[in-house]
């Protein structure tokens, strides 16, 4: 596909999107436009991850799942910009251990 056809795929600026957003993005469209999507995958970028994504929505699709509503478009889930990175994890969000510490380890 030339630069024009890549922006005539159902999801605008497709080959900027990171591997993890794919997933998300896809749910609205119907199999064709996954099978278009896939098929551009595996002409262009051949990245393993958002394949294996691909083919299992297309799969369950096919197996009789609707595409939900949504806009392909709308941005990821909100990330809070007040952690270095913008990753909502944080030492203050990490779980408590669940056992007891054993001789030989320590906390820091």
């Amino acid at each position: 596909m030339s630069a024009q056809q890549s922006n005539a795929l159902p999801l605008p600026d497709y080959d900027q999107l990171p591997a993890g957003s794919v997933e998300h993005r896809i749910r609205s469209l119907g199999s064709d436009d996954v099978r278009r999507l896939l098929e551009y995958e595996q002409a262009h970028a051949d990245r393993t991850q958002v394949k294996q994504t691909l083919t299992a929505r297309l799969d369950q699709l096919e197996s009789g799942a609707q595409p939900s509503p949504g806009d392909p478009n709308a941005p990821g889930p909100d990330i809070p910009s007040d952690t270095p990175g913008g990753s909502p994890v944080s030492p203050a969000s990490a779980a408590e251990p669940e056992e007891p510490l054993r001789h030989g380890k320590h906390e820091m």
